[in-house]
């Protein structure tokens, strides 16, 4: 079982629906796809006269802005990518974490983040009916708000989405798939990297903004007892090589 997770550039990729395809009928229906969207939600933003302010690699989201997320990850880039899939021939089936409850989360910092949660619970047996069924689940990280204290939705980062997902699935893998190759050092891709050595690049700032938020779900996701972690480029979607391999050796803290 494998659990990928696209940001919002590399949806755009020609080659991403044929590669998706690919592993899906390679790997007999043992695959979640979680996508971001974050471009997307910005322009929209701007469009509608807002702006967009992130702290630690997370959007910064009003009352007002949940409902401009659900439309652009929930509605538009969802079904743009679940429609690409279709014409390779993937039965994909399109849902955010609100529908069923597929994902619960709680605020994570109202006074920092506002509507912007952490997720505490997974709905598997929906995943496992869709995957049961023969269908590909393309999941918006739009979330159900499980304290209701800020409504019935909450703003959840994609990779953190995804990690809470590969935990719950118990999956071998969790792929999270960005424009780069990995994590860069002086213009190189690290190959490889344990937890303590993810943590130091996040404690002493050189893991930034999306990459730092990445690192921290590669973290929640091993820590849950994911086996594999790896931050890549789209090719490492059929490539089990490419970009870099985060290990559970040291300690988790």
């Amino acid at each position: 079982m494998r659990v990928v997770k696209v940001g919002g550039r590399p949806q755009s990729h020609a080659e991403l629906p044929e590669l998706v395809a690919s592993v899906w009928n390679s790997e007999g229906a043992q695959l979640v796809l979680v996508h971001g969207g974050g471009d997307e939600v910005s322009a929209l933003q701007a469009s509608l006269g807002g702006s967009t302010t992130f702290v630690d690699g997370r959007r910064v989201t009003t009352e007002r802005d949940i409902e401009i997320v659900r439309m652009a990850l929930s509605g538009s880039a969802n079904k743009r990518l679940v429609a690409a899939l279709a014409r390779c021939g993937v039965d994909a089936v399109g849902v955010s974490g609100e529908d069923a409850g597929l994902i619960a989360a709680r605020p994570l910092d109202v006074e920092r983040l506002g509507y912007v949660g952490a997720p505490c619970s997974v709905n598997v047996a929906f995943l496992s009916h869709l995957l049961a069924g023969g269908y590909l689940p393309v999941i918006s990280p739009v979330s159900r708000d499980a304290t209701a204290r800020l409504g019935s939705a909450l703003n959840v980062n994609g990779d953190d989405a995804a990690a809470a997902i590969a935990a719950s699935m118990r999956a071998d893998e969790l792929l999270l798939v960005a424009d780069v190759a990995g994590v860069m050092c002086d213009g190189c891709v690290i190959a490889e990297l344990t937890v303590d050595g993810a943590q130091r690049l996040i404690s002493n700032g050189t893991a930034t903004a999306g990459m730092r938020a990445k690192l921290e779900a590669a973290l929640a996701a091993l820590a849950g007892g994911v086996d594999r972690v790896r931050i890549a480029d789209i090719h490492a979607i059929a490539d089990a090589g490419l970009g870099t391999h985060i290990s559970a050796t040291g300690e988790l803290s």
